[in-house]
């Protein structure tokens, strides 16, 4: 497997609509206004988050079961900035869509911004002709309440192409997750 590069990752987007919308370099400042950066990077892609938040409260709940999940753990928060309770999480999804080529995996990790201040977001793999908006996990590991900022850059996606296709890919197992429009809670 293979790092791509910003060329590669633009050639995919146009030609395969792997990303939508995407934006061909990075943005850092919107109206004159800094902000997270998101877009296309040397070697990935920066994915903005969406104004759309489930945030994670223990009022309803004595236990977390991912087999036994329930929509009630979460309160629905639509704004441009959220809250994240000191110690907890929120689930979010990403403002692109992604269509992952069959040759490819692609990992998410947090942007170097968020991680300073003790925010990270954990997402898994896109695997192989996975396609989705990305639902995204935020957890604030402070003692302090955390803001994120919506439509503002959260996580860095890299590309990585295998020398072949894989034999089975995401789509063809009909994996639980594939074509997810929202923010999507464990299915077990």
């Amino acid at each position: 497997m293979s790092l791509q590069s910003d060329r590669w990752i633009r050639k995919m987007a146009k030609e395969k609509k792997m990303i939508e919308p995407f934006s061909d370099g990075l943005v850092r400042e919107v109206e004159g206004k800094k902000i997270v950066s998101y877009g296309l990077s040397s070697y990935g892609y920066d994915l903005r988050v969406s104004n759309e938040f489930k945030v994670f409260t223990n009022l309803n709940n004595s236990l977390v079961d991912p087999k036994a999940f329930v929509e009630s753990a979460f309160v629905d928060v639509v704004a441009e900035e959220c809250i994240i309770p000191p110690n907890s999480f929120a689930l979010a999804k990403s403002v692109e869509y992604f269509r992952i080529p069959r040759d490819v995996l692609s990992l998410c990790i947090g942007k170097s911004t968020y991680a300073r201040c003790g925010i990270i977001v954990n997402v898994t793999p896109f695997e192989p002709e996975w396609e989705g908006y990305v639902t995204l996990e935020i957890s604030n590991t402070t003692p302090l309440p955390a803001k994120i900022y919506a439509n503002e850059g959260l996580a860095q996606v890299l590309f990585y192409q295998a020398a072949e296709e894989c034999e089975t890919s995401y789509a063809d197992r009909c994996g639980k997750y594939m074509g997810q429009m929202e923010i999507t809670l464990p299915i077990a």
